[in-house]
Formats: structure tokens, sequence, C-alpha cells
């Protein structure tokens, strides 16, 4: 996917959507259904903005719904890259992912949704060409991901899997795979692909060890 913005044309403050257990990363693609009235609100407003982007936050596992909620530093913008609405008044969207950001400080205000100022200059890497991991060992990795599917009673498409980039591949499941939401911030900040698939391998091997010990103690 070409990217469209530069550090420079990034917005300084943009709509965060916290949710937690969803991630989104860079080059990648996330599909939402958007119904609550405040976020219903939120997308109105980045649909009419330039940049049409909003920020994917993730709250602490402890921090309480709505009102006012304790966020992670770093999240991960997208920009709105389709949109449908139903009947019922939904709309069905999805984020094509821009980079990460730092929350600087929320802004205080009227708006029925969070704004936060934010700063990428520690993420210009999200801005370049598809990341490569020069270490990366396919046929190790899809073997430990077979192992971790069939504990995990998941499915897939094989042929598509072995086929992809790294990039898209190591993402893809960082996104999809059932891991708790600060396994999936640990993902999401990891400084570049070949930790991110170190960080990914570590959390399967480990979900692994602990479904064997289940069944020993059955």
């Amino acid at each position: 996917m070409k990217q469209m913005f530069s550090l420079s044309s990034l917005p300084p403050t943009i709509p965060v959507f916290p949710l937690g257990g969803v991630l989104l990363l860079p080059r990648a693609r996330l599909p939402l259904n958007i119904f609550e009235p405040r976020y219903l609100a939120m997308l109105d407003d980045a649909l009419k903005s330039d940049h049409r982007i909003i920020g994917m936050i993730q709250p602490w596992e402890n921090s309480p719904k709505g009102g006012d909620q304790e966020l992670h530093d770093i999240g991960c913008a997208g920009r709105v890259t389709s949109f449908s609405e139903s009947e019922d008044g939904r709309y069905m969207i999805t984020l094509s992912g821009v980079s990460r950001f730092r929350i600087t400080e929320q802004v205080a205000g009227f708006s029925p949704y969070i704004k936060c100022d934010v700063d990428w200059s520690d993420f210009q890497r999200d801005l370049g060409r598809t990341e490569v991991d020069e270490d990366f060992n396919r046929p190790e990795f899809l073997k430990i991901l077979a192992r971790f599917f069939e504990a995990s009673k998941l499915s897939t498409d094989w042929g598509n899997l072995k086929e992809a980039d790294e990039e898209l591949l190591v993402n893809s499941l960082s996104m999809l795979c059932p891991f708790s939401a600060e396994e999936k911030q640990a993902l999401m900040e990891a400084s570049s692909l070949s930790n991110r698939r170190e960080i990914l391998v570590t959390l399967m091997e480990f979900a692994l060890r602990g479904s064997r010990d289940e069944e020993k103690m059955q």
C-alpha cells in the first residue's frame, strides 16, 4: 500500500478510538463496525477532514469503560479508506494503517469522543517502504504457527500464508491471533518487524506450553 503521508503532513491532533484487544499496524487494514453515537460523530468529523485519520488506542486492562479511560501512550492511526452505512445507521469502515503515534496530551473540550495531541516523530519508519525481516525463517515459523492454530482450534488459508510477504504475514497474525490486550500492545510497540516476529513466536510458544500443562493436569 502506497503511503499518502509524510511526517510533516500528519495532523498534530487526532480523534482516538479506545478499543481493548484490537490492534492496527502500519500498512495493514482493520475492519470496524461503528454504532455508538459518540463514535458515529467521530467518524463523521473524520470524513469531513482532509486526512480522514482516526487513531486506534488501547485502554489499560483495568481502565473503566466510558468516562475518563486510562489509555496507553502509544497507538496506531489509520485512514478511513472504505465505508458503508447500514439501514439501522451503523457504519462499516476499513482503516488502513498509516503510522503509530505517541499521545502527548488529551485535548479538553466538548467533543463527545476523545481527541489527543500526538507526536509521530518516533515512528518515521512506519511511513517508509514495506519492512523486511532478514532473519525470517518461514518454514520454522509456519511449523510453530500450525501447532498454535491446532491448539487454539483456529483455521486459516495456508496457501495464502505460505505466499504472503513477511510483513503482511507477521502483522496480520499479530492483529488476528487471540492474545490479551497487553500482549497485543507489546506487538504493536515492537521496534521493528523482526522484533515483532520474535514477540509473536514467544507468545505462541508460551500459549503452547500452557495448553500442554493443562492437558497434563486433566
